[in-house]
């Protein structure tokens, strides 16, 4: 079980021993692409194991070899939204977690000038979205916090209930833009940094998330 700590009523940051070790490495500046998709993939199972913790549970009633045996199973539907093209690194991970779930893709990209988000792909049906009992928005890097605002908004304004982020690592700006606009949302993070640079980078951090990933640096 990934032990967090609750550093506001909706902010889990990990402080599990495996977790602070992989985003060790992943921060590296040596850590080459192939490992730095291996990190990021093995952080999304970790922290996919805590942002299902509440996930509403049914009943269920199996036959094991020797008997009969009351059991558990989800009660609603699963979405993953990864952000593309970066979170597509944490998709295999949380697939490995949970395999029956959606995936939806949403596609932004940040305005290098305004630090903006920026909408080039979006086919989530209203029917979908409204229907769904939990759904995971997956970014490696929470930044600014602009991505991941318009990310969710995009899925209230179909009418998403339950909204969570998973993140590899955030920034305290980052965290308070997303708690400011929508405070219902969970928020878990691998790590937290205190401060962005001049152009919106996590400091200390580890770069870019996708040119690390795809080897576009």
């Amino acid at each position: 079980i990934v032990s967090c700590r609750n550093m506001a009523s909706n902010l889990f940051v990990s402080d599990h021993p495996l977790i602070k070790h992989k985003l060790t490495k992943l921060r590296d500046e040596k850590t080459k692409p192939k490992q730095f998709r291996d990190l990021i993939r093995e952080l999304a199972v970790l922290l996919t194991y805590e942002g299902t913790r509440s996930c509403q549970l049914s009943d269920l009633t199996i036959q094991t070899p020797v008997g009969s045996c009351e059991g558990k199973e989800f009660k609603n539907q699963i979405a993953l939204v990864p952000i593309l093209r970066a979170g597509l690194g944490m998709l295999e991970g949380t697939l490995e977690a949970i395999p029956f779930a959606s995936v939806w893709h949403l596609g932004l990209y940040r305005n290098e000038e305004t630090l903006e988000p920026v909408q080039y792909y979006n086919k989530m049906k209203e029917e979908q979205v409204s229907e769904a009992g939990c759904i995971f928005v997956l970014d490696p890097m929470l930044a600014t916090g602009g991505s991941l605002v318009a990310a969710i908004k995009a899925l209230k304004d179909k009418g998403a209930k339950t909204v969570k982020v998973l993140a590899i690592l955030g920034s305290s700006q980052g965290v308070a833009n997303v708690q400011k606009s929508f405070p219902d949302v969970e928020i878990f993070l691998a790590g937290l940094d205190e401060h962005l640079n001049e152009v919106g980078y996590i400091v200390p951090g580890l770069g870019d998330a996708g040119d690390r990933q795809y080897g576009t640096v």
